[in-house]
């Protein structure tokens, strides 16, 4: 224990009247290092207003900025057995989804919802990474599957965010059997005649790209999301060739035809809604016309004598 750390310096603090400051209010920009107050930040949906860094959210937050007025109702996800491999690494298996819970807020990395967007009424399903990345397991992917069946249920568009690095190893064979079931999901969807768009976000790799991730009808992709299958060093050491500058990074790939569109998070919603329009039969909502820009003048502009 550090006494002068933890008791004379609270002491001092008490008597003039200081109080602690958090040490999160600033966050920096990895891609620049510029210090952005975590309000501001916020606001702007966890994109850095200068370099335009997409930053990592969760996936209530995800919901939240997507729907309108931030109002939405989460589907109830199936429960499925916790722990059936009886699974141990360094520490057991039910212990890491204890420490994840409690850290990420949610029973595991999948959310389902219903909401509208621009008055269109859809089902969102989000992974959320901070949730032990995002993996897929029978939970995760019990979850996907619900999200589609509900869309089928109540005729509406689907709309998926992934962000993952993969099936969950913990649970082996039963998570790869996810991959085949949700692509059942999605082909029931399809058969149904309803629109299924994925966002594609940072990261989105292994069996999930592999799956739903990539059998959308339309594939949006956030700036700079890497998205792959295997790793760039896994194929590097394959091929025994340099991969190109950005390879897997959302720009590459909408280049190289993978993704239709890369869209800032900024726009995401209007983006989407738009397309689930003409999908849909309705009529898209218009952007305001930009203003004409005002007539130049000078000083030694004289008016016309009539």
């Amino acid at each position: 224990m550090n006494w002068i750390t933890n008791y004379v310096r609270p002491k001092i603090n008490s008597i003039l009247g200081r109080r602690e400051m958090p040490e999160n209010l600033w966050i920096k920009d990895p891609e620049t290092g510029e210090m952005v107050f975590h309000k501001d930040l916020e606001e702007n949906q966890w994109v850095i207003p200068s370099s335009g860094h997409h930053m990592k959210i969760s996936g209530k937050e995800r919901l939240k900025f997507f729907f309108d007025d931030g109002a939405y109702e989460l589907i109830e996800n199936p429960k499925v057995a916790t722990d059936p491999l009886k699974f141990r690494d360094e520490k057991r298996y039910v212990d890491r989804l204890k420490e994840n819970r409690t850290k990420a807020g949610m029973e595991d990395a999948v959310l389902s919802a219903t909401g509208t967007i621009e008055g269109l009424p859809i089902v969102a399903v989000v992974q959320d990474f901070t949730f032990m990345g995002g993996s897929l397991g029978m939970a995760a992917g019990e979850a996907i599957i619900k999200g589609f069946e509900t869309a089928v249920m109540l005729r509406r568009p689907l709309v998926l965010f992934s962000a993952s690095g993969g099936a969950r190893m913990q649970e082996g064979i039963l998570s790869l059997m996810q991959l085949a079931r949700t692509t059942v999901a999605v082909d029931r969807l399809k058969e149904a005649g309803l629109p299924y768009i994925v966002v594609l976000t940072n990261p989105t790799t292994g069996g999930v790209t592999a799956s739903y991730a990539m059998l959308g009808d339309v594939h949006i992709a956030e700036p700079g999301a890497l998205i792959g299958f295997a790793g760039a060093r896994v194929i590097e050491q394959t091929i025994r060739e340099k991969l190109p500058e950005g390879f897997q990074r959302s720009e590459y790939l909408m280049e190289h035809g993978m993704v239709d569109m890369v869209v800032s998070r900024l726009q995401m919603k209007e983006t989407v809604a738009r397309l689930l329009k003409i999908f849909v039969g309705e009529k898209p909502t218009e952007a305001a016309p930009a203003p004409m820009p005002a007539p130049e003048t000078t000083a030694t502009e004289t008016l016309p004598v009539s």
